[in-house]
């Protein structure tokens, strides 16, 4: 029987992006849940083999003014409990964390554009090792978090200490965008353009990045994505 990944969309333009080819390569049927659209209780009742959380423009612990993230961090807590696979990119790791019992709170500034990580020990013997001899990836918060009770750091900046971190192979978490590099990054600046430029962006060097690295981001997100899932434990 095919295997499903459920990849929960908060915003059409922040989707698996890179990802997407090395999920299906192995072997599952990706479908989207797109926050505010889809009913949670058919995700929970259908569940998933796979679970991706992806970005998007809210803090995750604003519950006040979107209820639907109580939900949808009880989803998680439940599937870090059962030790299922789950994958939280951004938003997608700051709620991970949460549910994990640990604290999310403003960073010290915003990062954003392209830049490098520096991988821990750990991390360059993790699915991140393609990182090792290429650093640079995408950026794009504002907000951090703790680190996790019982996870290993994976990835840092000077600005950010926990930009990637796992709980055991089927957890992990990127503060930062590794699946950047799939086709469709113009989106992202049309549907940021107001925090780009609240931040003072410039964004057609920003789109001239992109262009420039979107290869290289993409091959070592294929790479990244496949060494996770190859991973994982039953």
């Amino acid at each position: 029987m095919e295997r499903t990944a459920v990849a929960i969309r908060h915003v059409g333009f922040e989707d698996l992006g890179a990802f997407a080819p090395a999920i299906q390569a192995a072997g599952y049927a990706i479908r989207y849940h797109d926050v505010g659209v889809d009913d949670w209780a058919t995700l929970r009742r259908q569940g998933a083999d796979l679970l991706v959380v992806l970005g998007g423009p809210v803090g995750a612990c604003e519950d006040e003014r979107y209820p639907f993230l109580r939900g949808e961090a009880d989803l998680i807590r439940a599937r870090l409990e059962a030790n299922l696979p789950t994958m939280g990119i951004c938003l997608g790791a700051q709620l991970i964390a949460r549910a994990a019992g640990a604290r999310v709170f403003p960073g010290p500034a915003k990062e954003i554009g392209f830049a490098p990580i520096a991988l821990t020990e750990e991390g360059r013997l993790s699915c991140l090792s393609a990182f090792a001899e290429e650093p640079l990836t995408l950026h794009w918060h504002g907000d951090t978090f703790d680190l996790p009770a019982g996870a290993v750091r994976l990835a840092s900046t000077e600005t950010c200490a926990n930009q990637a971190f796992a709980i055991g192979p089927n957890i992990i978490g990127f503060q930062f965008h590794p699946e950047a590099g799939g086709p469709g990054f113009e989106r992202w600046l049309i549907g940021h353009t107001v925090e780009l430029s609240a931040a003072g962006i410039d964004i057609a060097a920003l789109r001239a990045e992109a262009q420039r690295h979107g290869a290289a981001l993409a091959r070592k997100a294929r790479a990244v994505c496949a060494a996770w899932l190859r991973g994982l434990a039953p």
